[in-house]
């Protein structure tokens, strides 16, 4: 064993890295040096074991995380060997697998990945083609639905089988025609590459054979991110050698919304009996103050390997709580920590992230970093690819590796203006129909149209010879960058823009020339492998599988903004965690839901261990979202976090009762219909509340008090649950109970209110049966 691998390593990290046969669970805390565990276990193999590189699979989340992790590999072992271990994400595997063999499910290997823009498209029209009113189903939740179905593994006849419903009957009709047109026009969805490759490896055993064989050894990055169909189908690559490690944290499992199955980490070391479990529990990211909050606040969820993460950085400075009269106020507040930072502890605008719960969120944190001139990144904002004139560009690539692409088609036919009308294009797409024909190839018979214009015939016939021509263009080997420049000139897109300068378009002719410096970098890296089928399709490819966090430029001097579903992965030296609000963060389902608490639980953790030296907790008094002013109380996290780990100094500049308030466990907090309370003693909303303002308060707290209807053994008897009655809100439900008797709070979700905290003595409300 070469020591060099294991200098610097904790015992569990070295026993990690030495664990070499059978399977292997590794149970990697936030912080705790997992990425080198991974990379030097890799290293080790190779170098110590002798085992070929290209019988080494790495399995990750993000290309970003992909790339890092061959970047280290490379370092440890050169960058010969490194490029012959596979490391990729689930999806990139999945490509390289189904570009060698897809032709033995009846596609061709030069098939197209849409993105989520053309899934869309596809989907609204083939709703409106089926008359289904998409205001009545929402289209999201139509898309949301068939990719979950793929995540099961479920196909369109298995899906209708148990659809019952309205809305699953719309589902099961909308995705087996959404699936044909995939198939007509041989294009794939995000789902359908782990699906058809799993399809590929279950229906012909020497494909599933050969990779068993190539794949020595196995390993899985994240492994609590995994959904049913990425279960499956690791499980057929490692039944070989059963050589299978993988790499995960039950604590930071926060994709149950898209099928991720936090069951399938749990339930390691019974699908492979035998299996070693290693812990990290070592940080090497964050303070141990920032880690004891980390540690208080997850180990309120039940259903997960217990771990207590620690670290030798010591203990840091307190985490600041800071608690706002508004959303605006909070956001300048986060702007002015900012900036003193900036100019009294020299720290650079990079050092910042702001995370939210939801984009809706960062629109009031954006408009005051404008106005403060402070320069920001958002991730998951406006997206370049997402851009209109790339997202054309892109179709005619498409179009011209794949002439079966039949939305790519309708993209550019009349992209720039051909004077081809939604009538010519519906009576094309039934003349394709009734041929079994592409559109492109029904574009070129376009003569043979008895029930449409000359002209139209004629323009669509043009159509079809200039993408003949540029098809040609990959018959003489030209680069991508060139071939983009032939688009832009053959298509006249370019000259359509220049010849209107608007503003708008002088911004999309920019776009499109940095569209050549992405161009130009594939052309100076690209290396074909085995499984290639052109550079063209192998370009198409790389750009289909590019995901938002790939964009993030670490060396850009930016404070980040971003979901916490976002951050997962990255770190900052100092971290704002904003909105930290009942209703919001926990969000006002997860309240009902105790699964999805768990979840919103798990993203606190995953949000607080994204500190390294500082972070900040904050909320506000009242906050406008979704164009409605909400009172919220503070997140049940905060109160989860022991008060000495707490700096409520800023807390204390507000008036004196908010102070108290901030300080009190989160079950000695009130909050009235009408105003905040406080033991007994009507909090002011702001520091000028005039005594006129005090008495109305006063005056509406009496009714507050005023008996209820309830009897004495329904007073004490509330439980969460229950069901309520109020007189203006209508039913809710109680989802947290406080105190005994005359002291009884509870705290009821009401659908038109959000949470609110009542008195059970002194409340109008009664219960249900």
């Amino acid at each position: 064993m070469s020591q060099e691998m294991l200098r610097g390593m904790n015992p569990q990290q070295a026993e990690a890295v030495t664990t070499t046969e059978g399977p292997l669970l590794i149970m990697a805390g936030a912080g705790s040096g997992k990425t080198r565990v991974l990379t030097h276990r890799v290293a080790h193999l190779i170098k110590d074991k002798n085992v070929a590189p290209w019988r080494i699979l790495a399995i990750t989340f993000t290309n970003k995380a992909a790339r890092e992790m061959k970047e280290r590999i490379a370092d440890l072992i050169g960058a010969e060997d490194a490029d012959r271990v596979w490391v990729s994400t689930f999806h990139a595997m999945a490509v390289r697998i189904l570009r060698r063999d897809i032709d033995k499910l009846g596609y061709k290997r030069d098939f197209t990945i849409i993105d989520a823009g053309t899934q869309r498209t596809l989907v609204k029209r083939i709703l409106k083609d089926q008359n289904v009113d998409i205001e009545k189903f929402d289209l999201r939740s139509v898309l949301s639905a068939i990719s979950n179905a793929k995540n099961a593994m479920e196909t369109p006849v298995d899906y209708a089988k148990t659809a019952n419903d309205l809305f699953g009957k719309i589902v099961a009709k909308a995705y087996a025609a959404y699936q044909k047109q995939l198939g007509l026009s041989q294009s794939v969805d995000f789902d359908d590459l782990i699906m058809l490759t799993i399809e590929l490896l279950e229906q012909e055993p020497e494909v599933l054979q050969y990779y068993q064989d190539k794949f020595q050894y196995i390993h899985v990055d994240e492994y609590q991110d995994t959904n049913d169909a990425q279960y499956r189908l690791i499980q057929l690559l490692a039944d070989g050698w059963k050589n299978l490690a993988v790499v995960g944290d039950s604590d930071q499992s926060i994709y149950g919304w898209r099928g991720a199955n936090l069951e399938i980490i749990l339930n390691f070391e019974k699908d492979y009996v035998g299996a070693k479990k290693v812990l990290l529990e070592q940080n090497y990211r964050s303070t141990q103050t920032i880690l004891n909050a980390a540690n208080e606040v997850i180990a309120n969820n039940n259903g997960r390997i217990t771990k207590n993460l620690w670290t030798e950085n010591g203990d840091g400075e307190k985490i600041t709580y800071h608690r706002s009269n508004s959303d605006r106020d909070e956001a300048v507040y986060i702007l002015g920590e900012i900036a003193n930072q900036v100019k009294n502890e020299k720290r650079q605008y990079r050092d910042f992230a702001i995370l939210y719960r939801t984009n809706a969120q960062s629109r009031g944190i954006e408009e005051a970093l404008v106005k403060a001139n402070i320069p920001y990144t958002m991730v998951g904002g406006s997206k370049f690819y997402d851009r209109k004139e790339i997202r054309d560009i892109l179709a005619y690539f498409s179009l011209l590796t794949n002439p079966a692409d039949d939305e790519s088609f309708l993209r550019v036919v009349n992209e720039p203006k051909r004077g081809l009308g939604d009538t010519s294009i519906i009576k094309l797409r039934a003349f394709a129909s009734e041929h079994n024909w592409p559109l492109l190839e029904a574009a070129a018979n376009a003569n043979l149209m008895n029930d449409l214009q000359s002209r139209a015939q004629n323009k669509f016939m043009d159509f079809a010879a200039l993408m003949q021509n540029l098809i040609q263009q990959e018959q003489f080997d030209v680069s991508i960058t060139d071939l983009a420049r032939v688009i832009y000139k053959e298509t006249n897109y370019v000259e359509t823009l220049k010849a209107s300068p608007t503003p708008e378009n002088e911004n999309r002719l920019e776009n499109l020339d940095e569209f050549l410096t992405v161009t130009e970098q594939f052309d100076k890296n690209y290396v074909p492998d085995e499984e290639s089928v052109s550079k063209y399709v192998d370009f198409m490819s790389e750009l289909a599988l590019v995901s938002d966090i790939d964009n993030v430029d670490e060396d850009d001097n930016n404070v980040t903004l971003m979901t916490l579903h976002a951050a997962k992965g990255l770190e900052f030296p100092v971290v704002f965690l904003v909105g930290m609000e009942e209703s919001i963060f926990p969000s006002f389902r997860a309240i009902i839901d105790p699964k999805q608490l768990d979840e919103e639980r798990r993203l606190a953790y995953v949000g607080i261990t994204r500190a390294k030296e500082k972070l900040y907790l904050t909320n506000a008094y009242t906050r406008m979202l979704y164009g409605k002013m909400n009172n919220n109380m503070p997140s049940r996290f905060i109160d989860e976090i022991s008060p000495k780990y707490l700096d409520l100094s800023t807390v204390g500049q507000l008036d004196s009762y908010r102070a108290r308030e901030a300080s009190l466990p989160f079950a000695q907090r009130t909050q009235s219909v009408t105003g905040t309370t406080f033991q007994g003693r009507q909090a002011q909303p702001n520091q000028r509340t005039n005594s006129s303002t005090s008495r109305n308060l006063t005056s509406t707290r009496q009714v507050h008090q005023a008996p209820n209807n309830t009897t004495s053994d329904e007073q004490s008897n509330w439980a969460v649950g229950d069901l309520v009655s109020h007189k203006k809100w209508g039913t809710g439900t109680v989802v947290k109970v406080n105190g005994l008797g005359e002291d009884m709070e509870l705290d009821v979700a009401f659908a038109s209110q959000g949470i609110k905290r009542l008195l059970a003595a002194f409340a109008p409300i009664k219960k249900q049966s």
